[in-house]
């Protein structure tokens, strides 16, 4: 797995970036400008000074760049910080630190193989072209189709993820759904701001994010046991499995399956490093291993970071009691309490807590970014209703017109949380077993019908590419049996699992659309260059 450097292309990188992008039947309209990096002085302005650094200078550069908006929206901070509740419900410390090292290695299966096809294929549609490239000829639209929808309306869903209903109980001030949905509203405006950005600033707030996320995760590793005076056994970290969760599930395996499915949550959204290819330099190259460095370095610093919070977990009850002063988010109330027995104030507790929520921030900034390049090489191919409308970039070469319906797509759907939890937690199951859905269809394709076709780019997994993508596929099929299976016993209105309907709507959706009107006009991945 070597890279292709510009010698053996006999052209410099621009040129053969963009003579790659027109080989696979687009122009170029965005610019390759993610170059900016903070370690760099002679690029703290971002502007065309860049050009002329050394071509391995800008390569590299681009790589980083690249890298961080994946790392970013995977945020390890903002994953775990979310979903810790899940985990420590379903079987707790055991099905978190162990469960993350087993979620990881698989997971590393489905990214290694992505960054295969991105490799061979560097264009901002990602998943919905790389299926119609490898599903063949007969099957490229209809699977170029699902893969896409799929793709957009879980990137969409993506960004309500992030808000919470939180507040506090114990004498604090407790939110609304009404205040949050106002605050949310405005982070909104704020992430569809920065997207309005040039892309030099784009991958500075890439940067910031995963500089922040490394930071972040040191910090908190270092400090929350060195202030705890009270901290669980290594034994009960690693082999405790909680089960006493009021839910009336007490078989050990089925709780630590269910509880697999935080660290899967919190290891999604890599697909941004393809979304990003067509504003990446050497994309053949930079593209793929921006997925794979951000698995990698997110699985390693995400289980550290795990093992570190959890090693002052003491009283699993009273973190998920409601009742408490942090009103049942464990984290919160565990953050509080560390900080408020050994200083008398939990002052600290909040300051990790704003630190957490600056993550969060960069999160939903950098999913913005990934949904508004998916919408866009969407719409340029004529999938998406008004085509022409979001299919458009401004002077800058920032496709905002899709970025604002990204916005407003996911405030539209923040509002199913004023009605029904149980609508809005459908509404985010979407999110990652339909992410991942869209993930294994090409991989799916390239190891059965492109198994001899496939003309694999510079990074390439050679003879165990077939293999490793099988793992892939299969572990993906596992997860969603794992997702649709009940959370709560006896099953009733108020704790149905609704996953299935929601990923089935979607499914049943696209392809009503497709039988009535898309068959009759939609053929894939449109060439918009001359021959």
């Amino acid at each position: 797995m070597s890279p292709r450097s510009a010698a053996e292309l006999e052209l410099p990188v621009a040129d053969a970036d963009r003579a790659r992008l027109q080989q696979l039947g687009y122009k170029q309209e965005l610019k390759r400008g993610l170059s900016y990096v903070f370690c760099t002085p002679c690029s703290f302005v971002p502007g065309p000074s860049s050009n002329f650094l050394p071509s391995w200078v800008s390569r590299r550069r681009s790589l980083l760049s690249n890298f961080a908006f994946s790392f970013s929206i995977i945020s390890v901070l903002a994953g775990v910080t979310t979903t810790y509740n899940t985990g420590l419900r379903y079987g707790g410390p055991a099905s978190m630190t162990l469960g993350w090292l087993v979620v990881a290695a698989f997971n590393g299966c489905v990214a290694l193989s992505m960054a295969e096809i991105c490799s061979a294929y560097p264009t901002s549609g990602g998943l919905y072209y790389w299926s119609a490239k490898l599903a063949g000829e007969d099957w490229a639209p209809l699977a170029s189709w699902v893969t896409g929808w799929f793709n957009i309306v879980g990137q969409f869903v993506q960004v309500i993820v992030l808000l919470s209903t939180g507040g506090a109980n114990g004498g604090g001030y407790m939110a609304s759904k009404y205040v949050v949905l106002a605050i949310y509203c405005a982070i909104l405006i704020l992430h569809g701001l920065i997207n309005s950005l040039s892309i030099h600033w784009l991958a500075w707030f890439g940067q910031l994010g995963a500089f922040w996320n490394l930071a972040g995760v040191f910090a908190l590793t270092v400090l929350v046991p060195a202030v705890a005076k009270e901290r669980a056994s290594m034994e009960f970290v690693f082999t405790h499995c909680y089960t006493d969760n009021g839910v009336g599930i007490h078989s050990k395996v089925y709780t630590l399956a269910i509880g697999l499915l935080t660290s899967q949550y919190s290891l999604l959204g890599y697909d941004t490093s393809a979304h990003m290819s067509e504003e990446t330099k050497n994309a053949a190259w930079s593209g793929p291993m921006g997925i794979v460095v951000s698995v990698a370095l997110s699985s390693v610093f995400g289980w550290i970071y795990l093992v570190s919070l959890t090693s002052i977990v003491t009283d699993i009850p009273f973190l998920l009691d409601p009742n408490n002063d942090a009103g049942g988010n464990a984290i919160a109330q565990a953050l509080y309490s560390i900080f408020h027995r050994r200083f008398g104030s939990g002052v600290g507790g909040i300051a990790c807590l704003a630190a957490m929520a600056v993550a969060i921030f960069l999160c939903g900034t950098a999913s913005v970014t990934s949904n508004s390049r998916m919408g866009y090489a969407f719409s340029r191919d004529g999938a998406m209703p008004f085509s022409r409308v979001w299919y458009q970039v401004n002077k800058q070469e920032v496709p905002l017109n899709v970025v604002w319906l990204s916005v407003s797509m996911a405030f539209v759907m923040a509002l199913t949380s004023l009605g029904s939890q149980v609508a809005f937690q459908a509404m985010v199951s979407i999110t990652t077993l339909g992410m991942y859905i869209a993930y294994a269809l090409p991989i799916f394709f390239r190891v059965t019908a492109a198994r001899s076709s496939f003309v694999p780019g510079p990074f390439h997994l050679g003879r165990y590419g077939v293999a490793v993508g099988w793992v892939a596929v299969a572990w993906v099929a596992l997860v969603t049996v794992l997702f649709c299976l009940p959370v709560a016993y006896p099953v009733a209105v108020g704790n149905f699992n609704y996953t299935p309907a929601a990923v089935g709507g979607v499914l049943l959706l696209s392809l009503a659309a497709w039988a009535l009107h898309a068959r009759f006009w939609f053929r894939g991945p449109v060439t918009n260059v001359d021959a």
